[in-house]
């Protein structure tokens, strides 16, 4: 939000710089982000002098130039070349001396330098108006007032507005504070704790009277619940024309485009009082009516942006006798609008129900001052008061007559808001006890009345305006805002307490495993939780029914929540590819949402994506593909770090996978993982092999907790490796053997290995040839040749009767 100094200092005589001014509405939580200068004329008119021509002959070496000599008030004059036919003797002219800064109309900068035209030498320039931005004639020079003093400054002569603008990041909770009059009020409540007492100045509107009652329109509020107050007034025989210098230097410092005197004023009004108005003319308005009300659901209407949008069933519109006029508070029509053949208004007040403006904007995509202001709540009982305002403002722009008595619906008054404030909660929410006195002072130089004072607190009363005020812990915040945080001071003791919590904390495993894969050269992603519906189909095991749906989403792309990290991790994976980053190992910690019925469910994974060379290239090492067993052992190392063992396989049973496997602990699923779909890939781009793994976070966790950790004495003897060759079926997994060998022999046997997998030559059909290594090891003494032949003759025997293995 932009606020202008000048027109602030009209509220508030304030003789403070703009920095030191900022300071304080910063302090009052009316945040400054940035001052800018502001110039009406860009350049300021500085460098540019008023010049007396002494002499103009024709220029010797050109038909359509002149060779002047110009005193502007230095100790010679000098000599200035002009091509405008207007120049003569004697004239008052603006002249840009060398060094002098212009500005071209799109705003491109140039420098006025000492040159030679047609061989003669030129020592600045004689203006025309739009060369100096003070007009759009190029016809000749300016000819100014003969009465002006040589060498007097241009900008002293022409009303030159120089400016200093606050950006102020207004809070949406602010909406007192959206015009200059309420900034206004916050800075004199801010100054009065500096001990810097200012009145705040009201524009007067006692001067309001009734000319005429020529013209009156009717006005029938059928939605009261949407629209508690509805205002209006007519106002005939005004002439619409460009806005006054005055007017558009306000409009132009706060970033608006004048457009005419009528427009300009309900603009100036809704910047200086925060109440939207529009103005309508009142020769488009059908039977002298003006009816606020709901219109038909598919209700085409066409707004000023020439736009044909569809009335929802819920939108407040404004209408007259046979159709509507304007979108409420939201946006204008084009065919009701002020134009140049415009002689009479209608000028409309209203307030609005913030709940249905917000609703009604978003809606149609429409952001707009009214609309801002609107849909966080004005000021109710301001209604009136800001249309005479504005009422007489037009009658002084524009001249015409008020030709009608005001017609004001507010048939139920929207009362302030009444508080109890005690002292010993102020004290403890704020941290130190505030003087009762300076309470009372600062409140009071909030508008906000004190009804009545005990020992223990103050009885309050809180303008409507002040929405945002409604308990006891709002009335302490403006408190301390106005006191300001700076004075509080802190102690020098700090207390704190530490909390018991365990090992076993989301956020603590998280960064154990993050960490852990960072360290194998993974890199964590944050993806959207927002996605497209039009994932669900690439999954039959995803349903559009259980998407959970956004009511008001940014866009079609982004309208569910997602039930799958997958699609979310492609996208990223396919972003980077595209860059010529092919090889990825990608881990996301985020969470998935469902709809059930009529509830709502969400959990939290852990997703790898790992596609591409598991190493970077380089000259001594081959490159080595990503593969299966490769994302099959990151997934078994995250689950061992967390002391999860003893899971159980199974080929994995969704179609997001070409083929994979799904670990699970008893009951409890907790990983999936695999090579995704290529059909799937296909959707997103990727040509390459994507390795997934979605880990049920939530089950993990739970496991986690579950696990007991038994430290071991380091044995004292040795370890003993045996190898076997075996020749089985193709489709005897090492699953079978691991578990035929863990079953065999369960004290001694402490670990097995596959070290070499043979499919080809020389091998009967349907069989493969697995190199299997197994240790022994003995905690209490040496194993014998003896005991390790007996073992290994055991599993020997077992492979034979249970796997139809073979010794090789």
């Amino acid at each position: 939000m932009k606020i202008s100094y000048n027109w602030l200092k009209q509220f508030i005589k304030i003789d403070w710089d703009a920095e030191k001014t900022g300071e304080l509405l910063t302090d009052l939580g009316l945040e400054i982000e940035g001052i800018e200068a502001y110039e009406s004329v860009k350049g300021g008119l500085n460098g540019i002098v008023v010049g007396e021509v002494l002499t103009c002959v024709q220029h010797p070496n050109a038909d359509r130039l002149k060779l002047t000599t110009v005193d502007i008030g230095k100790d010679a004059p000098v000599q200035i070349v002009c091509g405008a036919p207007n120049v003569a003797k004697g004239q008052k002219v603006p002249v840009a001396t060398i060094g002098t800064t212009l500005y071209t109309p799109e705003g491109e900068a140039w420098k006025i330098k000492k040159g030679k035209i047609r061989g003669e030498e030129s020592h600045g320039m004689i203006c025309a108006e739009d060369e100096l931005g003070l007009g759009e004639s190029h016809d000749g020079i300016m000819v100014l007032d003969a009465g002006l003093k040589v060498g007097t400054p241009a900008a002293e002569v022409f009303a030159i507005e120089n400016d200093q603008v606050f950006e102020i990041g207004l809070t949406p909770n602010r909406a007192d504070a959206m015009s200059h009059y309420g900034v206004a009020r916050d800075l004199k409540a801010g100054l009065l704790q500096k001990e810097v007492a200012l009145e705040l100045i009201t524009p007067s509107v006692s001067s309001y009277h009734v000319d005429a009652r020529s013209l009156k329109i009717d006005v029938d509020v059928k939605d009261k619940e949407k629209c508690p107050r509805y205002c209006g007034v007519t106002i005939s025989g005004v002439k619409v024309e460009a806005s006054p210098n005055w007017l558009q230097h306000r409009i132009k410092s706060i970033g608006l485009s004048p457009i005419n005197n009528v427009v300009d004023i309900t603009n100036y009004v809704l910047h200086e009082l925060g109440q939207p108005l529009h103005a309508f003319d009142a020769q488009k308005i059908s039977g002298n009516k003006i009816v606020v009300k709901t219109c038909k659901a598919g209700t085409k209407f066409t707004t000023l942006d020439e736009v044909v949008r569809e009335l929802h069933a819920d939108d407040l519109m404004i209408c007259d006798g046979e159709k509507p006029m304007c979108i409420a508070g939201v946006f204008g029509g084009i065919d009701s609008g002020v134009s140049e053949n415009t002689r009479d208004i209608f000028l409309e007040s209203a307030y609005f129900n913030p709940v249905s403006i917000r609703k009604t904007a978003k809606r149609h995509g429409l952001n707009t001052d009214a609309s801002f202001r609107f849909e966080r709540g004005i000021d109710p009982n301001s209604t009136e008061y800001a249309l005479k305002r504005a009422a007489l403002l037009i009658c002084e722009v524009a001249g015409g007559e008020i030709t009608s008595d005001i017609s004001d619906s507010y048939p139920v008054k929207i009362e302030d808001f009444q508080v109890r404030l005690s002292f010993d909660n102020a004290k403890k929410l704020i941290g130190e006890e505030i003087p009762r006195e300076t309470i009372k002072s600062i409140l009071t130089s909030l508008d906000i009345k004190v009804n009545n004072v005990t020992e223990t607190g103050l009885g309050l009363t809180v303008p409507a305006y002040r929405n945002d005020v409604q308990r006891e812990a709002d009335i302490i915040e403006e408190i301390l805002r106005v006191y300001g945080y700076n004075n509080i001071c802190t102690t020098e003791k700090l207390n704190a307490s530490i909390s018991n919590s365990t090992r076993f904390e989301d956020y603590k495993l998280q960064n154990i495993i993050g960490h852990q894969l960072a360290s194998q050269g993974f890199f964590e992603i944050m993806t959207n939780s927002l996605t497209t519906p039009d994932y669900i189909g690439l999954s039959e095991q995803l349903n559009s029914e259980h998407n959970v749906e956004m009511l008001n989403p940014l866009s079609s792309d982004l309208g569910v929540m997602r039930q799958s990290l997958l699609f979310s991790g492609l996208e990223t994976v396919a972003h980077n590819i595209n860059r010529k980053r092919g090889d990825l190992k990608l881990f996301e910690f985020g969470k998935s949402y469902h709809k059930y019925n009529e509830s709502r469910e969400e959990y939290k994974h852990l997703s790898l994506f790992v596609t591409g060379n598991k190493t970077k290239e380089n000259w001594n090492s081959k490159a080595s593909p990503s593969d299966f067993f490769y994302l099959k052992g990151t997934v078994q190392g995250i689950l061992e770090r967390l002391g999860i063992n003893n899971l159980r396989s199974a080929p994995v049973k969704s179609d997001l996978f070409n083929e994979g496997m799904t670990l699970s602990l008893g009951k409890k699923k907790l990983v999936d993982f695999g090579l995704v779909k290529k059909s799937i890939l296909k959707s997103f781009g990727i040509s390459q092999q994507v390795l997934f793994a979605n880990i049920n976070w939530d089950n993990v966790l739970d496991m986690a907790k579950h696990n007991t950790i038994t430290f071991k004495a380091i044995p004292k003897y040795p370890e003993v490796r045996r190898d076997f060759a075996l020749l089985i079926d193709r489709s005897v997994t090492f699953e079978d053997i691991f578990t035929t060998a863990k079953q065999t022999e369960k004290q001694l046997l402490k670990t097995i290995n596959l070290f070499d997998v043979y499919e080809g030559k020389n091998l009967p059909e349907g069989k493969k040839s697995y190199a299997v290594s197994f240790t022994l090891q003995d905690k209490n003494r040496t194993l014998t040749d003896k005991q390790i032949d007996k073992i290994m003759s055991k599993l020997q025997s077992n492979f034979e009767s249970k796997l139809g293995a073979e010794l090789r």
